[in-house]
């Protein structure tokens, strides 16, 4: 409400009233929208939860007969409680407020964190009202470590089938957000590989004050011994040299890499010479690829056995649920595992500094 305040005087000063009702409608709308839908999910989940407990009749609830419609309805009101504690947790605890704008995978890390926090908490609350409500009656209610566990495992059954529900009911919706998102980071790519990938390119988490503008790639920070180096080349603008353990190296322009690939105890590196794809072998791990090749931003891990640049990515795919990059001149496709999705996200998003 105070932001909505702010935006009323600020709108006020510039474009009259008239904007501001516009605008304050708007907020409200949006608000509502969002409100409205949590609400009807949460309530729909938790009347699932009780139809269920209604009909298996666990509990000692068949002892009963009219006060056992009292226990439902009392369940369900704690099964809402239970809905809101978990929202508020998640929102200002966690951090992780409801948005459908932060993709996909925000969202079903966010769901998967409710039913981690929703259901031993629901199972808590049944307990309790089993102590200290239903134990007059059913002297196996009683609060105990068995009768937690339990409940814990019946709640946390209904609560898979409950999110197996919601994940195929909104398939499509899901669909095609992770669509609009894929669509928005192929026009940033796009636009970041406009141009070519400056050989003394920004050491990632350095602004450009803190590093000095001519600051080259300090070849000195390369790992010694067995591990993989990689140096400016001395006398070839923009050329690099990537040694491995033996005495191996490759010697190539790092805008002109595609991508490296773990090939057992070798690593294969993909790239051009003279316009032609050019791939060689190297005697290194990806880690020591990864840690010689971390200042520069746009040369990322998209999965545990590739390296790529992203500034040879061509088009980012989306397929049954899988993301590719399909890689300029070779027309290879590497995958993009969802650990190494908002690396990959992130590198587009900032691009180069």
């Amino acid at each position: 409400m105070f932001c909505t305040f702010v935006a009323l005087n600020i709108l006020d000063k510039h474009h009259g009233n008239e904007t501001n009702v516009s605008f304050i409608s708007y907020l409200c709308r949006r608000m509502n929208k969002n409100h409205k839908e949590t609400i009807t999910i949460r309530i729909i989940s938790t009347a699932f939860m009780i139809l269920a407990i209604a009909i298996f009749k666990p509990f000692g609830l068949e002892a009963g007969q009219w006060q056992s419609y009292l226990h439902l309805l009392s369940l369900f009101v704690l099964g809402l409680s239970s809905c809101f504690i978990t929202e508020v947790v998640l929102r200002f605890i966690v951090r992780m407020p409801r948005s459908y704008e932060r993709g996909i995978n925000y969202i079903i890390s966010r769901n998967l964190r409710f039913q981690l926090i929703n259901t031993p908490l629901v199972a808590l609350f049944i307990c309790l009202y089993r102590h200290f409500v239903m134990s007059s009656q059913v002297e196996s209610n009683r609060l105990s470590l068995s009768n937690y566990l339990e409940t814990l495992a019946i709640i946390a059954f209904l609560s898979f089938a409950i999110g197996l529900y919601w994940r195929f009911k909104f398939r499509n919706k899901y669909l095609t957000m992770e669509l609009e998102e894929i669509r928005e980071l192929n026009e940033r790519l796009r636009n970041l590989t406009s141009g070519p990938i400056p050989a003394d390119a920004p050491k990632r988490g350095l602004s450009t004050k803190e590093r000095g503008e001519d600051s080259p790639t300090d070849s000195n920070s390369a790992d010694k011994g067995n591990h993989a180096q990689l140096t400016q080349k001395s006398g070839a603008g923009g050329e690099t040299v990537l040694r491995g353990t033996t005495n191996e190296s490759v010697t190539l322009e790092i805008n002109h890499l595609l991508y490296i690939e773990s090939v057992g105890n070798y690593v294969k590196v993909s790239h051009l010479r003279n316009d032609q794809v050019r791939t060689d072998m190297l005697r290194a791990t990806m880690k020591q690829m990864e840690e010689t090749l971390q200042d520069y931003p746009m040369i990322v891990r998209c999965h545990r056995a590739f390296l790529v640049n992203l500034g040879q990515v061509e088009q980012i795919v989306s397929h049954s649920g899988s993301t590719q990059l399909l890689i300029k001149h070779c027309h290879e496709s590497l995958p993009v595992s969802r650990s190494n999705m908002a690396q990959v996200k992130e590198a587009i998003k900032n691009g180069i500094s």
